[in-house]
């Protein structure tokens, strides 16, 4: 499945955010890529779609999501009750694989979805492999028995120190629980989600 592989610190800089976590680059160049550097006459004012393609992308990026599945989860989101926007975060972080970054057992989204395709996690019991799995509250998230003394596991459990109030994490037997699915005020990211819904509802 194509996935993007490229640079990093390029996509955050394009996006003037650490969307993939903390990043160097960034902090030193806080302005787009590109081997003219932040040049005024490049760039003139962005128009409303770009702006709001360009959070669409931001959006994608962040949660490592491909146009077409991004494109059926909104439409998903816009059938179900609700604000559309808030709706489509929500689906975003109900997936397997953010739930295991959100849960610490993976520093990165990257990470935690490559635990799940090699079959290092379980939910309820089961060995699940699809990344976009949609976890459900109640459902219990663990770590595969014989993945438990893995050691990009136990660095990363160890040095989380995040905790996020719809999720609950017991460290003895390496499993997590979705309490509740979250609020929009929950979710860290910096996605302005309406103007995503704005962009697919031209």
């Amino acid at each position: 499945m194509a996935r993007y592989t490229g640079p990093k610190s390029k996509i955050a800089r394009r996006f003037k955010d650490p969307i993939f976590g903390p990043d160097k680059a960034l902090d030193k160049k806080a302005y787009g890529p590109g081997q003219h550097g932040p040049n005024k006459r490049r760039g003139g004012k962005t128009s409303e779609y770009g702006i709001q393609l360009n959070e669409k992308q931001k959006a994608k990026y962040t949660y490592g999501i491909l146009e077409k599945q991004f494109s059926n989860m909104f439409e998903k989101a816009s059938r179900m009750k609700g604000i559309t926007g808030e709706l489509l975060l929500q689906l975003c972080e109900s997936r397997l694989d953010n739930t295991i970054y959100r849960l610490g057992v993976s520093p990165t989204r990257s990470g935690a979805r490559q635990l799940v395709s090699h079959r290092h996690i379980t939910v309820n019991g089961e060995v699940l492999n699809i990344p976009s799995y949609q976890v459900k509250i109640g459902d219990v998230i663990g770590v595969r028995e014989k993945s438990k003394s893995l050691e990009v596991i136990s660095n990363s459990l160890s040095s989380n120190n995040k905790k996020y109030d719809w999720l609950d994490w017991n460290s003895s037997d390496m499993t997590g629980r979705m309490l509740s699915v979250p609020s929009r005020e929950m979710i860290p990211e910096n996605i302005k989600e309406q103007l995503i819904v704005e962009l697919y509802s031209k």
